[in-house]
């Protein structure tokens, strides 16, 4: 039988296999989300124990992480409730299974834990532990769970909000007196790599049941553990502020273990379409990293890869920056050595005509120092208009705004600018400029990140007390790094009256006994009330006897007449007058004026 085929045959032969090849790949292809990762978790949630009082909660909180992980598109979310003991080791063997192509394991277990010399165990709810050793029988050891964790390749995380008040511990027979039964959970140190374990509370310490439908700990887990792109260890991070702040720091959460230097999420970050390539990007990212190291040599290396362009005339304005910064420097330290030589001849008692060049060299030094920083001034304050115009032309750019190529800056104009993509975000520098200029006294505002009038007056101040020229209605990389520089106090610390500066405080003055405090903040000595002198009124004399008008006189008063001629009269100066003095009338006051009377 001949076997031989046609061209034709052959050709569809060879058809036929391309097509079946082309088909596999693909289908090999379309199968590519297939190949994402792989995530299983298993959730157990025990309350209700037979023989210690039930929890409420933990079933709640194994609800809840389980509706949170397939919410997150977890592929295998297995969850189990009030296990007793030979369904909590049947739980792991199958789960150790699913776990052996995943990428991530996670294990989440809310009930109750015990630690027993130093051991870590699960207690399922069927367990009575009236014994100490009953613990290696009736509970599941921590190591346990680990080993069903074990074959995930990238991440193997096991969450235990298992540090409630154990009421086991409190009727549980002890047959050694020194065995040591803790208070929480022990201390662990995983030996496995990609292996997270997180305590709700720290080792020795107990976790509270919560007073809502969830545990604290647990309802910060749902609300951080899967945000999309978050590295589990900072998720972790946000628990336990979340914990601490509910529990007013009684409570604090733990991680213990260690993963690699990459982002591990739970959650991948969703996709972003990367955007359209800008032919100045990699030229901006060069001179951001030469900016950032901020030396002669970095933007040296910048210039010698572009030379040419809008970055390159930024890269020099910094140079001369820098430039201008050195002189100032050594002019600085000239100037010192001068004076410190002109000071040295004078003690030294030189002759005048050294003297003399001395004092001119230190004082031309001075000179030349007074220049240099005023050049610096110069220098800094081009450079910062520079960066402070490709900030502004970053954002616009990121708004979709479109900039005309303009000349290249010079270093006596401003800069003009390119075409720019998105750079540093103008919200971080003015955060980073609001806590240096509350740091150094001049801000007494919030640091929000608002470049508003409170942190452009806070500028001004700077400006004036540091004598800078910073523009003060942008916040610029170079104001921060000339703030940054400052290591104590610029601007003054005002107080109201009443008050006094005392470091970086105003507090209250207290007078001493017998001062108080005048206007001008100062304790004077108080002043004593002065007597007011008030004039004598004269003696009210008793009135003469009145006649009426037919001359009736009162015998009261012709008494007191009598009495008073028959008295003696008595002279201004005290003594007796005599007969012929009464006559002349010595006893009235004009008399005695005259000179005649005695």
């Amino acid at each position: 039988m001949n076997y031989q085929l046609s061209g034709v045959a052959m050709t569809n032969v060879f058809g036929l296999k391309f097509h079946s090849l082309f088909l596999a790949a693909a289908l090999l292809l379309a199968g590519g989300p297939a190949l994402a990762e792989k995530r299983v978790a298993l959730v157990i949630g025990n309350g209700a124990y037979q023989n210690v009082p039930r929890l409420t909660n933990p079933v709640n909180d194994g609800n809840t992480i389980a509706a949170t992980l397939k919410g997150a598109g977890f592929d295998v979310v297995d969850s189990r409730r009030d296990l007793p003991a030979a369904e909590t080791r049947r739980a792991l063997r199958d789960f150790a299974d699913r776990a052996r192509d995943a990428d991530i394991a996670v294990v989440y277990y809310a009930g109750h834990g015990i630690e027993v010399e130093g051991g870590n165990y699960l207690i399922p709810v069927d367990a009575k532990l009236e014994r100490d050793t009953d613990v290696y029988d009736e509970a599941l050891s921590l190591d346990r769970v680990l080993l069903a964790v074990e074959p995930a390749k990238k991440l193997r995380l096991v969450i235990l909000d298992a540090c409630r008040d154990n009421p086991f511990t409190k009727s549980m027979k002890r047959t050694v007196a020194s065995r040591a039964i803790g208070q929480g959970l022990a201390k662990v140190e995983p030996n496995s790599p990609n292996l997270l374990i997180a305590y709700s509370a720290k080792a020795g310490s107990t976790a509270a049941d919560g007073d809502g439908k969830n545990s604290p700990f647990t309802a910060a887990l749902s609300k951080h553990l899967t945000t999309p792109g978050l590295d589990v260890r900072r998720a972790f991070g946000y628990v336990r502020d979340d914990v601490l702040k509910t529990t007013n720091n009684r409570q604090e959460p733990f991680v213990y273990g260690s993963l690699g230097g990459d982002d591990v999420p739970l959650v991948a970050a969703p996709k972003v379409a990367a955007p359209a390539a800008n032919p100045q990007a990699g030229i901006r990212r060069d001179y951001e990293l030469a900016l950032q190291i901020g030396n002669k040599a970095a933007l040296n290396a910048f210039l010698t890869q572009h030379s040419d362009g809008f970055y390159a005339s930024l890269a020099r304005l910094q140079l001369e920056k820098i430039a201008a910064e050195d002189a100032r420097v050594a002019a600085t330290e000239k100037a010192r050595l001068a004076e410190q030589e002109r000071a040295r001849l004078v003690a030294e008692g030189a002759q005048k005509s050294t003297q003399a060049k001395a004092e001119a060299d230190a004082k031309a030094a001075e000179q030349a120092r007074v220049a240099a920083e005023k050049a610096t001034e110069v220098a800094k304050a081009q450079a910062a208009a520079a960066e402070q115009k490709r900030v502004e032309a970053e954002k616009a750019a990121e708004a979709g705004t479109k900039v005309a190529a303009l000349s290249s800056p010079t270093s006596t104009d401003k800069p003009n600018l390119a075409s720019l993509s998105s750079g540093v975000p103008q919200a971080d520098v003015a955060r980073s400029m609001q806590a240096e200029l509350q740091r150094v006294g001049c801000l007494s505002g919030e640091v929000d990140g608002d470049w508003g009038p409170n942190s452009q007056r806070s500028l001004s101040l700077f400006n004036r007390y540091a004598e800078t020229k910073f523009d003060t209605k942008l916040a610029s990389a170079d104001a921060l790094d000339t703030i940054k520089t400052k290591k104590a106090r610029v601007c003054p610390l005002v107080c109201d009256h009443g008050f006094k500066a005392q470091g970086d405080a105003c507090v209250k003055i207290v007078c001493a006994a017998g001062t108080v405090l005048n206007d001008d903040n100062e304790c004077v000595k108080r002043r004593e009330k002065q007597p007011v002198a008030k004039r004598n009124k004269p003696e009210r004399q008793a009135p003469a006897a009145k006649q009426n008008a037919q001359g009736y006189q009162a015998p009261q008063a012709k008494q007191a007449a009598a009495g008073r001629s028959n008295s003696p009269s008595i002279g201004q100066r005290g003594q007796v007058l005599t007969g012929q003095e009464r006559q002349q009338g010595c006893s009235s006051f004009g008399a005695v004026m005259s000179g005649v009377c005695p």
